[in-house]
């Protein structure tokens, strides 16, 4: 199948490993040009040089209310135009929402929401304004969205918010034939699941565990993560917004 993704230009935050950089590189394969971006201009750069001419890497942090504009003015001074954005920010740091020893700090929370919830708002926002007609948006969310995962309640309650202001923005930018989607991970073998996994005390038992509870009973690659994201942010999926996507195995209970 041809995707249509070729000549296009996608901006891809948090891209320099895991699942940013899986569809990013899944998105220069088939021919598009892509944005990336990582905590220093020097790693988004060494993650770009490996992705090829068609990449460039700009250190940005989502929480910068500065950043999400000087993207859009990077894709455009270096490629010409852009036509979509996957916003994807590393996922806060796992604890509980009470007392005790794991319960998340302040300062967490409000790091978290500057970076995953205001910063993704913001990236989106800007985003829209320099979209025409075709352009699309993605978030790179969670399961959590539609189920609590345990351990982890600062993602459990940012995420689903994301997932509602970007069903909302579907609707305002679906007029304009702005498409808006969010990508649910689930178990995908990132950096990020090891470090969930050693939390148990015994990462290949939890990893054991959790892969018997998937229903193709393992783990995903960030790769299948990756294409699955190109496809939606392609035009061959012209046709498909304000939904969430599962990537996960077939692990959420819910249809």
């Amino acid at each position: 199948m041809d995707l249509g993704l070729t000549d296009r230009t996608y901006i891809v935050t948090g891209a320099t490993r895991g699942l940013g950089h899986a569809t990013a590189s899944a998105l220069v394969a088939d021919g598009a040009n892509v944005v990336i971006t990582g905590r220093t201009d020097e790693a988004a750069a060494a993650a770009a040089e490996k992705l090829g001419p068609r990449a460039l890497g700009v250190g940005a942090d989502n929480a910068d209310p500065a950043a999400a504009q000087r993207l859009v003015d990077a894709a455009r001074d270096r490629f010409g135009g852009l036509d979509g954005i996957l916003i994807s920010v590393g996922g806060p740091p796992p604890g509980s929402g009470a007392t005790g020893d794991s319960a998340n700090t302040d300062e967490q929370w409000q790091a978290a929401f500057e970076s995953v919830f205001l910063g993704a708002v913001r990236l989106a926002r800007t985003a829209a304004g320099a979209l025409g007609e075709g352009g699309v948006i993605g978030f790179v969310l969670s399961g959590s969205v539609h189920e609590p995962i345990p351990g982890l309640t600062i993602s459990n309650g940012l995420r689903p918010g994301l997932a509602g202001f970007a069903k909302s923005l579907s609707v305002e930018l679906g007029p304009k034939g702005i498409r808006v989607v969010g990508v649910l991970p689930g178990r995908i073998a990132t950096d990020r699941m090891t470090q969930l996994d050693e939390l148990s005390g015994d990462a290949e038992a939890s990893r054991t565990r959790n892969s018997a509870s998937i229903p193709l009973r393992r783990y995903g690659s960030p790769e299948e993560f990756g294409r699955t994201a190109a496809f939606l942010l392609s035009p061959a999926a012209s046709y498909v917004t304000g939904v969430m996507v599962p990537v996960d195995g077939g692990a959420r209970h819910g249809f």
